[in-house]
């Protein structure tokens, strides 16, 4: 695996290991990242549409089916991609301030309900431009620029550094420090002055605490084995944020519609920040909702929801007062409520989406 870890803003060079189990020197000027930097450098001038596309290119050179760009500022996220299992969930913004609480909050729902990552890109902040190789994180969704995307996925480069109050730091292998220590017979003391820090401190590292660059730099260069871990930036600890907004039961809302797919025993949550609706759930199967009439609008909004079911791997419906001659718009199913007003349970609902959508249960 490269490395690459910086030390008060500098790259350092550290030994690592390459695909083969060779030993790999990351060189301290950065020699190995100038073509990519190059490559991506322009992005410090672009708007935020051209970061969504340079976002989307990069993705698509991983190899990652990704949907159209929205680049709507009501709606919390901008892009969505998967490669296999990996599904991300992802906002783009030039100045990473602007990203809210609110939106973070339906970024996870989504996420929970998806089962995907949510992520946001990034150039600057108030505090200055997003450095390359560290994670920042803001309502624990991790952030990171272009720059650091690009390398994770093209240069087989992970982030090792991430930010947090107090300065920047690294995960340690504890076991394996701890493992070091022992087996070596070095004591805590030893360890502590090596690193500048206390023996508590070694301590804590030993059992999971994160620890500061230049400290974590000089407990590798002593042991001369790595052990610092690197960091995903698309890791996600779940947070229930969808069950949190989720109504089940008998739980009604002021949208008749919700009510009524309530009624036939589905589960909604609602969201305020999407392309669509609402998530419904009906039986195992999560359903992206949206809420329209026959027109114009319709056909644009059916567009954009087929777009992102496709790529998310879920079903699409949109309900309608009253329906045209269209059983479908791409692959997004329209449905009135009277049809499903006249159903008896979810299954009905689930059966009809799957034959509209011209998708088989097996999709």
């Amino acid at each position: 695996m490269k490395r690459k870890l910086i030390d008060h803003g500098h790259a350092a060079a550290l030994p690592s290991r390459g695909t083969a189990g060779m030993p790999v020197t990351v060189p301290a000027d950065g020699t190995m990242f100038k073509d990519i930097n190059r490559r991506i450098n322009t992005l410090y001038v672009m708007g935020r549409e051209e970061l969504i596309n340079a976002t989307r290119a990069i993705l698509a050179r991983a190899g990652y089916s990704v949907s159209s760009p929205l680049n709507m500022r009501s709606v919390c996220f901008d892009i969505v991609g998967r490669k296999k299992d990996s599904l991300l969930i992802i906002k783009v913004l030039s100045n990473i301030d602007a990203f809210s609480r609110d939106n973070a909050d339906e970024m996870k729902i989504l996420a929970e309900a998806l089962g995907a990552s949510p992520i946001l890109i990034g150039e600057r902040s108030s505090s200055g431009t997003l450095e390359t190789g560290i994670v920042y994180s803001r309502f624990n969704i991790s952030i990171i620029s272009n720059e650091t995307l690009s390398e994770h996925l093209l240069e087989e480069v992970p982030p090792f550094i991430f930010a947090a109050p107090g300065g920047l730091y690294v995960k340690l292998d504890s076991d394996l420090l701890k493992h070091l220590r022992e087996t070596r017979g070095i004591s805590l003391g030893t360890l502590a002055e090596t690193a500048g820090v206390s023996r508590r401190t070694i301590q804590m590292y030993e059992t999971g605490m994160s620890a500061m660059i230049d400290a974590a730099i000089r407990l590798e260069e002593f042991l001369n084995v790595p052990i610092i871990e690197a960091m995903d930036p698309f890791g996600y600890k779940n947070e229930d944020k969808s069950k949190e907004y989720e109504i089940t039961g008998d739980k009604r809302t002021d949208i008749q519609i919700f009510n009524i797919l309530l009624d036939i025993g589905c589960s909604v949550t609602p969201t305020a920040r999407s392309p669509f609706e609402a998530l419904t759930r009906s039986e195992k199967m999560v359903i992206l909702t949206g809420l329209g009439n026959e027109d114009d609008r319709l056909q644009h909004k059916a567009s954009i929801v087929s777009n992102i079911s496709k790529i998310s791997g879920q079903r699409s419906v949109i309900i309608v007062d009253r329906k045209g001659t269209l059983d479908s718009i791409q692959s997004t199913a329209i449905v009135t409520k009277d049809e499903i007003q006249k159903m008896d349970d979810q299954s009905e609902l689930k059966d009809l989406v799957l034959e509209r959508s011209g998708h088989d249960d097996q999709h």
